[in-house]
């Protein structure tokens, strides 16, 4: 196969896979603007509204809207404030913990195994250790509390933060930490003001990862929450009519919502992101 032939392949390929991540975005974007008639299948669907509105946004944000004879027990703000506490809060313990942790197996070769026993925390499925997480936190009292989700969610999270930050101490040159203890700086002051500015394009990359694992989790927080702290994805879940079935307006506008945050963070650390994503790529 000539160079050629080899290239356009290659493109070929690029432009089917941009459809496939490209498709349903578009059709969520569309969505979100489109009337209760123009989103059933009574109608007939089409790809972009003919009548353009807020409807389903209204619908989320008053619990109610009009034209709309079905109303909200509970508007999405209750949902969205519990997402960005318990997924903030959960990536501040994974981030802070495994960044410790990491750097303690890194530089000092202490608990050689915490690296594997961290990784096994991932390789049970979810559903395996949910029963027993569910007695603990209801002995614990911590079901349908912001604290009791942050933590679960910091503790799954964990072994994420962990992996990813020992990568990037690894990549940090001992002998620049050596001159420092040289020069009379202590174990605690070669951290904080040598090693984490190096790494901090690791922290942020870590960080945006951790969060929107958090973000977008369903499983943990339809076990453990049950009407205070629900969070978005729960709250998608129970957009549904007994007269309309599935609210595909509403889902496809909260889908929207939900997905504001997360990019405001990326750009936000895009500087650091983009030199932790490449960090440790080229060597002397």
């Amino acid at each position: 196969m000539s160079e050629k032939n080899r290239l356009i392949i290659k493109y070929l390929l690029l432009l089917l896979a941009t459809f496939f991540v490209c498709y349903p975005l578009l059709w969520m974007l569309t969505m979100a603007f489109k009337p209760y008639p123009e989103w059933t299948t009574v109608s007939g669907l089409t790809w972009f509204p003919q009548n353009p509105t807020l409807q389903n946004f209204e619908f989320l944000l008053y619990g109610e809207a009009e034209g709309l004879v079905v109303s909200l027990d509970k508007t999405v703000g209750g949902a969205l404030v519990s997402s960005l506490v318990t997924a903030t809060l959960g990536t501040l313990i994974a981030v802070v913990c495994g960044t410790l942790a990491s750097y303690g197996v890194v530089r000092f070769k202490k608990a050689e195994s915490l690296p594997l026993s961290v990784l096994q925390l991932r390789l049970f499925p979810p559903l395996a250790v949910m029963i027993p997480v569910m007695v603990m936190w209801s002995f614990l009292e911590a079901v349908d509390t912001w604290w009791g989700l942050s933590l679960i969610y910091g503790i799954v999270t964990l072994p994420f933060a962990f992996w990813l930050m020992k990568t990037f101490f690894e990549e940090v040159p001992i002998e620049i930490e050596e001159a420092a203890f040289v020069c009379g700086c202590s174990y605690w002051r070669v951290f904080y003001k040598i090693t984490l500015p190096i790494v901090k394009p690791g922290i942020a990359t870590s960080t945006l990862f951790v969060f929107i694992l958090n973000w977008s989790d369903y499983l943990l927080a339809l076990l453990l929450t049950q009407k205070e702290w629900i969070t978005l994805p729960v709250y998608m879940a129970t957009l549904t009519s007994a007269m309309g079935g599935q609210m595909y307006g509403m889902k496809a506008a909260l889908g929207l919502i939900a997905a504001i945050p997360p990019i405001i963070f990326g750009l936000m650390i895009q500087k650091h992101l983009v030199r932790g994503l490449t960090f440790g790529a080229l060597k002397q």
